[in-house]
C-alpha cells in the first residue's frame, strides 16, 4: 500500500493550502442527512443511518474549521490572495451553508438524540450562521467590483455560493421556529423572509447572467462541470424556505396584528413553492444533460465534485415537503428518485475525496499557485 500524502505540494500544505471549497463537503454531507432523515417512508434504521451522517458532518465541520482558522492565524500572507481569488472566494459561503444543515440535523435530532436542551444552542448557532451567510453576501461581492478579475466567458454558477447563504440560513429557519417561544420564532421568522428575499433576487439575477453566458460561450471547461448544477440550489431552496417558513408563520403570529398576513404567507407560501420548484425541475434537467456531455470528455476529479450533491439534496427536501402538503404521488415518486440519486453521487464523491486525501493530491490552492 502506498504511504499516505505522498503528493502533497510542500510540508504542511493540507494547512497551508486549505480552502474554504472543502466546506461543500459538509454541505453535502448534511444535506444527505436531512433527505434521510425526511424521507415520507420509514424503514428500521432510518433514523439511526441519518443520525449517524449527521455526526459525521458535524465533525468533518469542526475539523474544517479548526483548520482554515489554522491557516489564517499560521499563514496569513495566504489570507488576502484567497479574498482576491475569483473562484476560491466565492466558497466562503459554503461556510455558512454548511453550518446551516449542521443546525437542521439539531432541531431535528434533538429531542431523541441530544436532549431538548440542543433547541437553545440550536438558536444561538442560527444566528452566528445568520451573521456569517450575510456577511458574505456582502464582503464577496464588494470584492467582485472592487479587486477581482472577471469577465462575461468565464462566469459560473459558483458565483451564486456567497449570495446563496442568506437563503440557505432563512431554510433552516424554518425547521428551528416550530421549537422556540413565539417572541424568538417571529423574530427568526422576520429575519428569514428579509433574508430569503434579499438572496432569492440576486440568485435570479445572476442565474439569468449564467444562461446568457451558456448561450453565448457555450459550457465551461469539465473542471467546472458541478457548476452547472448550482443554479438549482437557490431555487430549490427559495422553494423550501416559502414553504417551511409559511407553514410556521400563522402559530408563530398567532394573536398579533400580522395574525392575517402570517396565513396569507402560507397560503402564497404553497403557490410560490410550486412555482420555483417547476423552475427547479426545468434546471434539474438541463443540469443532467449538461453532464451527460461532460461525461463524454471524462471529467478529473476534483472539489468541485461536491457542487453535485447539495442542489440536488434541496431539491429533493423542497419535493418531499411538497409531497407532505399535497399529497399528491408525482411528488413522491420524483422525490424518492431525487434521494436515491443523491446517495449515488454523495458515495461516488466521497469515495474519490478519500482517495484524493490519502494521496495529498487535493491540497493544492489554486490561489497560491496564481499568487506565486
Amino acid at each position: 500500500m502506498p504511504r499516505p500524502f505522498t503528493r502533497l505540494p510542500e510540508p504542511w500544505a493540507f494547512v497551508r493550502h486549505f480552502t474554504p471549497n472543502w466546506f461543500a463537503m459538509t454541505m453535502g454531507t448534511g444535506v444527505l442527512a436531512l433527505v434521510i432523515a425526511n424521507l415520507p417512508w420509514a424503514f428500521a434504521g432510518r433514523d439511526d443511518l441519518a443520525f449517524a451522517l449527521w455526526l459525521i458532518n458535524a465533525l468533518l465541520f469542526v475539523t474544517f474549521s479548526l483548520l482554515f482558522v489554522a491557516r489564517c492565524l499560521l499563514f496569513r500572507d495566504t489570507f488576502m490572495p484567497m479574498l482576491t481569488h475569483p473562484v476560491q472566494s466565492m466558497y466562503l459561503g459554503a461556510i455558512p451553508m454548511g453550518l446551516a444543515t449542521l443546525i437542521s440535523g439539531m432541531t431535528l435530532f434533538g429531542a431523541r438524540h441530544l436532549g431538548n436542551g440542543v433547541y437553545p444552542l440550536a438558536q444561538a448557532l442560527w444566528w452566528v450562521d445568520a451573521l456569517l451567510a450575510m456577511g458574505t453576501a456582502m464582503l464577496v461581492p464588494y470584492l467582485m467590483f472592487t479587486r477581482q478579475d472577471h469577465a462575461l466567458e468565464k462566469l459560473t454558477g459558483v458565483w451564486l455560493l456567497p449570495i446563496v447563504a442568506p437563503e440557505v440560513a432563512a431554510s433552516a429557519a424554518g425547521v428551528l421556529v416550530p421549537h422556540l417561544s413565539a417572541e424568538a420564532a417571529r423574530q427568526m421568522l422576520a429575519v428569514g423572509y428579509l433574508m430569503w428575499g434579499m438572496s432569492l433576487s440576486l440568485a435570479f439575477s445572476l442565474i439569468t447572467l449564467v444562461l446568457l453566458r451558456l448561450a453565448l460561450h457555450k459550457l465551461p471547461d469539465t473542471d467546472f462541470a458541478a457548476t452547472s448544477w448550482l443554479p438549482l440550489g437557490p431555487l430549490s431552496t427559495g422553494c423550501l424556505g416559502l414553504l417551511s417558513m409559511g407553514r410556521d408563520a400563522p402559530l408563530a403570529f398567532a394573536g398579533t396584528p400580522l395574525q392575517g398576513a402570517a396565513e396569507l404567507a402560507r397560503d402564497i407560501g404553497l403557490i410560490g413553492g410550486l412555482a420555483l420548484w417547476g423552475a427547479a425541475l426545468w434546471w434539474l434537467v438541463a443540469a443532467t444533460l449538461f453532464t451527460r456531455h461532460y461525461l463524454r470528455d471524462r471529467m478529473a476529479f476534483n472539489l468541485g465534485w461536491w457542487g453535485f450533491t447539495f442542489p440536488l439534496g434541496v431539491f429533493g427536501l423542497a419535493t418531499f415537503e411538497l409531497y407532505r402538503l399535497t399529497a399528491l404521488s408525482l411528488f413522491g415518486v420524483i422525490g424518492a428518485a431525487t434521494a436515491l440519486q443523491l446517495i449515488a453521487v454523495w458515495t461516488l464523491v466521497m469515495q474519490r475525496t478519500l482517495r484524493g486525501i490519502w494521496h495529498g493530491e487535493l491540497f493544492s490552492a489554486p490561489c497560491l499557485r496564481r499568487a506565486a
